[in-house]
């Protein structure tokens, strides 16, 4: 998918209807007059697929998903104490508020998307298309409404569950569903969509299809822990033809956007339709001057300094990894906090800061070429091949084969040029497979929802709190209170809003 573009693209008809006894103008977009033709369910699947973009490509995904984790961390700048600074710091669990348009955004912009699907799938089986067509946009539309069930429930828990268009007011304000009930409607979802949906074929063309909507169900089978049907459906998209790359760092190149390793990612396009990326730039640092990054006249003042990989995030990788000079970079500089000013580029590999010179470590997966500051043409990723080839190491350990699960682990290591494991231990392998996914997967948004799903999310982040701490103690910013992790803070609360107007339940602790 090239282009995505949303329905209020559509051209309004400029004739009118002689009928006076017709209530709906012509002129009007409607359920009753739009979903009529293919295109027309096509433009409101393209809606669709935008939605994805403000909820797992956007500030709050990486800030919820990324640096909640252990990660990445911020650059604090005193110097801007506004409130769209302040809430990112979110992330240190010592905020706790219910009105932040940081969560409400993340919340929203699901619900967006599943509002989009529901039209889409209340209208299409009646319509006038061929059951191929048919199948295709209902599989689509029910792969699209279980992601973002999926995003959902795993950062608020049970959820209001809408199943079908909202018609009026005693449609709109349903109470939160159990997690196991949101559960149950994603399942069913997928299971619909992998019915439904085109077999993988290459070239891609960024759409959903059978081998995407059975990697999500893997991923909700492992997130429940149901390891055997995790291992089926794994079983299964391993043998739909996708490969690794040779190379990690060509994962990211342009040039490779829904490669054969890829399974889904988020489309985006360069240029002056609206459709461009521009993650690249809040994780650089706040600077007059970042051309020395980005390769073109550039300035990043009006926000940087966000996702910053930790140095316990760099040794993490071992000696030899060549995943790290692909992921990270880092900058060397002087000037406050606010205005850095970037006399060089450095690779992580053995590095070691020059006194007298600040260091900024940044994202370097999405710094591709790109003509327009803030303008970029970089794809974000949802699910990698690789991720499935960890996944099942994962399914089979968890279930004590962990001699089988040594292949899908090292065929992801052999990629990264580090030697095969031989452990057999089910708890050693477990915390090897732990550690190369995270390295595997860094700074996609998905190491909390990992740590959440394994069980390790307190153990965790209080260690990294200790660590931060100790890392941060000349600044003095982080009070005693933050990093002290605890089950209430393993779900974000439900935006007040949502609680004012549907008489939703909070989470506990908010």
């Amino acid at each position: 998918m090239k282009k995505i573009a949303t329905i209020l693209a559509i051209l309004i008809m400029s004739s009118c209807s002689e009928d006076f006894l017709n209530l709906v103008p012509e002129s009007s977009i409607t359920s009753g007059n739009f979903y009529k033709t293919e295109d027309h369910f096509n433009q409101a699947l393209v809606g669709a697929y935008a939605s994805i973009r403000g909820a797992k490509g956007s500030i709050a995904a990486w800030t919820m998903g990324e640096m909640r984790s252990d990660n990445t961390h911020l650059e604090f700048n005193i110097t801007n104490r506004g409130p769209g600074y302040i809430e990112r710091e979110y992330t240190d669990f010592f905020m706790d508020d219910v009105n932040s348009g940081l969560v409400a955004n993340k919340y929203n912009s699901d619900y967006i998307g599943i509002a989009r699907t529901n039209e889409i799938l209340d209208q299409v089986e009646e319509a006038p298309l061929s059951q191929e067509k048919i199948d295709q946009i209902y599989g689509e539309a029910s792969f699209l409404r279980a992601l973002l069930y999926f995003d959902l429930v795993r950062y608020f828990g049970g959820v209001p569950l809408y199943l079908t268009a909202v018609k009026g007011a005693g449609d709109a304000y349903l109470p939160r569903a159990s997690v196991n009930e949101v559960y149950q409607a994603i399942i069913q979802d997928l299971e619909n969509a992998i019915n439904r949906l085109d077999p993988v074929s290459f070239p891609q063309n960024g759409r959903a299809n059978e081998g995407a909507a059975r990697m999500v169900l893997a991923d909700v089978y492992l997130t429940i822990k149901d390891y055997p049907k995790a291992e089926s459906e794994l079983s299964k998209v391993i043998q739909m033809g996708y490969s690794l790359l040779d190379n990690y760092g060509d994962v990211f190149e342009l040039s490779n956007k829904n490669s054969t390793e890829s399974i889904f990612e988020i489309q985006y396009q360069q240029g002056n339709q609206g459709q461009n990326s521009d993650f690249l730039y809040p994780f650089i640092p706040l600077s007059a001057d970042v051309s020395l990054i980005t390769g073109i006249s550039s300035q990043n003042l009006q926000g940087g300094g966000w996702n910053t990989p930790t140095f316990e995030m760099i040794a993490a990788y071992e000696d030899g990894d060549e995943r790290l000079p692909a992921s990270i970079g880092i900058v060397e500089g002087t000037g406050q906090i606010g205005n850095m000013f970037i006399d060089e580029l450095k690779s992580p590999v053995n590095y070691v800061p020059t006194p007298g010179k600040r260091t900024y470590p940044f994202i370097k997966k999405y710094l591709n070429p790109h003509a327009l500051e803030r303008n970029t043409d970089d794809n974000f990723p949802i699910y990698r091949f690789s991720e499935a080839l960890l996944s099942m190491a994962e399914a089979l350990n968890e279930q004590g084969r962990s001699a089988d699960a040594l292949p899908f682990l090292n065929e992801v290591r052999e990629r990264a040029d580090l030697d095969p494991v031989t452990e057999t231990n089910q708890q050693l392998l477990r915390e090897i497979i732990e550690r190369e996914t995270r390295v595997e997967l860094a700074f996609e948004n998905k190491r909390w929802c990992d740590l959440l799903r394994t069980d390790r999310a307190i153990e965790v982040m209080n260690a990294n709190g200790v660590y931060l701490k100790e890392f941060y103690a000349g600044e003095s910013y982080l009070p005693a209170m933050s990093y002290n992790v605890t089950t209430e803070r393993l779900l974000f609360p439900i935006p007040l809003r949502e609680i004012r107007i549907g008489n939703l339940e909070q989470n506990p602790g908010y």
